[in-house]
């Protein structure tokens, strides 16, 4: 063979090994920026866990010190978070998992200018969240922290060329939310697939797991092995679980599926009297959602201050406690504030008004264990809220690490979801997300003059 030829064939082929290492390297380099950029998010999310819990102690301490008027602080917060919110930061409204799911179907070229899944509205639903806890709000922080890590997940990816799409990295970020919140991964990741998207690409679906896995070892190494609840103990009676389920998961559903359609008829799409005033005034509503809140919290002695997690854990270590008043006090409190439409979560609350539904039932004498009936009423409530089952059980599951319960918790999870569809037809946050869609796109006039083809 000629030299030349040689020469010319070593030449093609060092050029086709120079690209593909080029290409590996792109493909490491843009790996390694995700994962960098999760383990943020994951700090992140971390560390506005602790800011909630430090506002919650604060207004422990400020009601301890100031006694039932520290109820006051509720419609004055409320009003002036409202107003600071409709000032500066609209698209942090709410618990934040609406933005995410419109962010995710669809680009956003209105007048928010893609606003929904940004660091600066990640900031201010940081801020005003803190705010609304140290008034003593009945929000969570689970639902911000979806939006906060997806925020920063998305903004900090955006120049990547190749790889996973603007989608998937803004679904990966809304699963690593839930992981970092609740210290729960693999709930993370089923939040993702029957929530947070319809369908899902193969890429995807990676990109989910490996956002979810070092976001979620960095809350580990941050906050410890920990179950959100503490590790649980105590007798089972697995046969009056499997009994009980039924019930619980009906009274859950129906009381998930009430709150979530009184919350989509005042913040949803579809304009009605009360939408309408809501979004002529929105200071003067959230001051009146806020009174709302007040009047519930002295007539509950207290009990539906902050996000319930001290309620729900005392009623999970068998402690005695008014189950049915903080199971009704956290559903209209919690309520209140979704409705006023301000930055915070339903999550947690509701986990704390499932709680009190489970305490309640276990007073029946049914033979049920209080420990299982407690977990049992926050799956069937939970699930009935949001019309997740697998991920309302998987979340119970991850919690409190219970494996004994697994069968019974999907019993009560998919019987809630279908006693929820009674009254609610559709998921709460998928109908909330169409608030953050763009409008459809008007159709053409049709030109009544132009020539109609002949028929064949």
């Amino acid at each position: 063979m000629p030299r030349f030829l040689n020469n010319r064939t070593f030449g093609a082929r060092a050029r086709r090994e120079l690209i593909a290492s080029r290409i590996h390297a792109r493909r490491a380099w843009r790996t390694a920026w995700i994962v960098g950029v999760a383990i943020l998010a994951g700090t992140a999310g971390a560390y506005y866990a602790r800011l909630c819990d430090l506002a919650i102690r604060t207004h422990t301490r400020i009601g301890a010190d100031m006694g039932w008027p520290v109820a006051v602080l509720l419609p004055l917060g409320f009003a002036a978070m409202a107003w600071v919110m409709a000032r500066f930061s609209p698209e942090s409204s709410g618990s934040g998992i609406p933005q995410v799911i419109a962010a995710a179907e669809q680009r956003w070229k209105g007048r928010w200018g893609g606003q929904r899944v940004t660091i600066r509205t990640a900031a201010w639903k940081v801020v005003i969240s803190a705010v609304l806890l140290v008034c003593g709000a009945s929000i969570g922080r689970e639902g911000p922290t979806v939006q906060v890590v997806a925020g920063i997940q998305r903004s900090l990816t955006r120049g990547l060329k190749g790889g996973p799409g603007r989608r998937a990295l803004i679904l990966a970020g809304g699963a690593a939310g839930i992981a970092a919140a609740f210290n729960t991964p693999i709930a993370g990741v089923v939040f993702a697939f029957e929530e947070l998207a319809k369908s899902f690409e193969r890429r995807t679906h990676t990109t989910v797991i490996l956002v979810v896995v070092a976001a979620g070892f960095t809350s580990y190494a941050l906050q410890g092995d920990y179950a959100y609840f503490g590790a649980l103990g105590g007798p089972q009676a697995l046969g009056s679980a499997w009994l009980a389920a039924p019930a619980i998961g009906i009274a859950g559903g129906l009381m998930g599926g009430f709150f979530s359609r009184v919350l989509a008829y005042v913040t949803g799409p579809d304009l009605n009297p009360v939408n309408r005033w809501r979004r002529a005034h929105p200071v003067l509503f959230a001051f009146a959602c806020g009174l709302i809140a007040a009047a519930v919290a002295l007539a509950t002695g207290g009990l539906t201050y902050g996000a319930g997690y001290d309620a729900a854990k005392s009623l999970l270590q068998g402690h005695p406690g008014r189950g049915m008043t903080l199971a009704v006090g956290k559903l209209f409190a919690t309520l209140a504030a979704s409705c006023a439409g301000l930055p915070g979560g339903i999550f947690a609350p509701s986990l704390a008004a499932g709680a009190g539904l489970g305490a309640a039932f276990a007073r029946l004498g049914l033979g049920i264990a209080g420990r299982d009936a407690v977990v049992l009423g926050m799956t069937s409530y939970l699930s009935g809220v949001v019309q997740s089952p697998l991920t309302s059980a998987v979340i119970l599951m991850e919690m409190t690490r219970d494996p004994g319960l697994v069968g019974p918790l999907m019993l009560a999870a998919l019987i809630a979801r279908w006693a929820s569809g009674l009254i609610m037809d559709e998921p709460i946050y998928h109908v909330l997300s169409r608030n953050w869609r763009l409008p459809p796109e008007p159709k053409a006039p049709e030109d009544l003059s132009a020539p109609k083809p002949a028929e064949a």
